[in-house]
């Protein structure tokens, strides 16, 4: 907690959403679904992508960027193989929609993929993956952005940050879920120390001297992105460019970078159900022995902790929902105000 946070409890959030997103011509189903996810991912501690990012999800909502009644609608189908048109409806519910006939299509032959064109901004991409494994489903889901990052070696953002989300089953909820963007720092994380005034813990992109810095306005000012694993992540972005734009048919970052607004993004989401090698018992023995393999290892510091992919989800999630969550009290501010105009 910072002095510019406040903890709101999750209820109220989910009320107060609910009522913005009515407002804004969401039906009663799709508000109450874009409530949920926004206050879960908050809920998680993921505030960049949930509540942070809801004024700017209602300004695309009043430019008709984000097309309020439109969802995503089967276009072509191999197999366990299909392809879906957004239409430009909210990100969200077209993500979900699709991850849940990925997961049919795994059940019913062991993989399903469904690549997605023509849809919108997707909140957190984590969301997701926690929902394919809650349906005892691993998950490879990835989506491209528009140009945030130079491909390594240039000057000007050519490449997306791409989000890259794997997801892995595990008892008790306390599922495996990695969800990360292929720059150092997502951009909403950026932002989140921006609201909060505080540099970066690491370098996260370069300054309008072409120099890699820790200040979050500098990078946020040019929106240059430093890749994960410097070549190594540009090179990885490109290829999951290439991967979501061929398998959905759908626009590159390039094209979407050349639109007023990001939108018309392509993702893909592929489910595999375990359940079809009738061994549950040796992979959960498996994943056991890699966790614990992990977490037994001296700290490098004092105080120090190491975690596999998602567990700081569910240690912030049950505080939160005991504490109240934290929010910047600007946003919180703003959030209320879209609300009650």
């Amino acid at each position: 907690m910072t002095n510019n946070s406040i903890r709101i409890p999750s209820g109220q959030m989910q009320d107060v959403l609910h009522k913005l997103f009515l407002k804004h011509g969401f039906s009663e189903v799709k508000a109450r679904i874009l409530a949920k996810v926004h206050t879960e991912s908050t809920l998680d501690g993921v505030n960049s992508h949930g509540i942070n990012r809801v004024p700017l999800f209602i300004e695309y909502v009043e430019k008709g960027v984000v097309k309020v009644d439109a969802e995503a609608e089967l276009s072509e189908t191999f197999g366990n193989i299909e392809r879906w048109d957004g239409h430009l409806g909210p990100g969200i519910i077209n993500a979900l929609k699709c991850t849940n006939r990925a997961v049919e299509l795994a059940k019913l032959l062991g993989m399903g993929m469904v690549a997605l064109r023509n849809t919108n901004h997707w909140m957190r991409g984590g969301t997701y993956g926690w929902l394919a494994a809650d349906a005892a489903c691993i998950s490879i889901i990835f989506t491209n952005t528009k140009a945030n990052m130079p491909p390594w070696g240039g000057k000007d953002s050519r490449i997306g940050n791409n989000p890259f989300i794997v997801s892995i089953p595990r008892e008790e909820g306390h599922h495996v879920v990695l969800d990360m963007a292929m720059s150092q720092f997502a951009f909403g994380k950026i932002h989140d120390y921006k609201l909060r005034g505080e540099k970066l813990p690491y370098p996260g992109g370069w300054d309008e001297h072409n120099e890699l810095s820790d200040d979050p306005e500098k990078i946020l000012a040019n929106e240059r992105g430093l890749p994960i694993g410097y070549w190594k992540g540009s090179a990885l972005s490109m290829i999951l460019d290439m991967l979501v734009t061929l398998l959905s048919a759908g626009d590159s970052t390039r094209t979407i970078a050349a639109k007023e607004f990001e939108t018309g993004i392509s993702q893909v989401y592929l489910c595999i159900y375990p359940e079809i090698f009738s061994d549950r018992n040796l992979q959960e023995k498996l994943l056991d022995e890699i966790v614990e393999y992990t977490h037994d290892v001296e700290p490098m510091h004092p105080g120090d902790k190491t975690y596999y992919p998602g567990e700081r989800a569910w240690h912030n999630r049950a505080r939160n929902l005991k504490e109240g969550i934290p929010v910047n009290k600007e946003v919180w501010q703003r959030v209320i105000k879209l609300a009650e105009a």
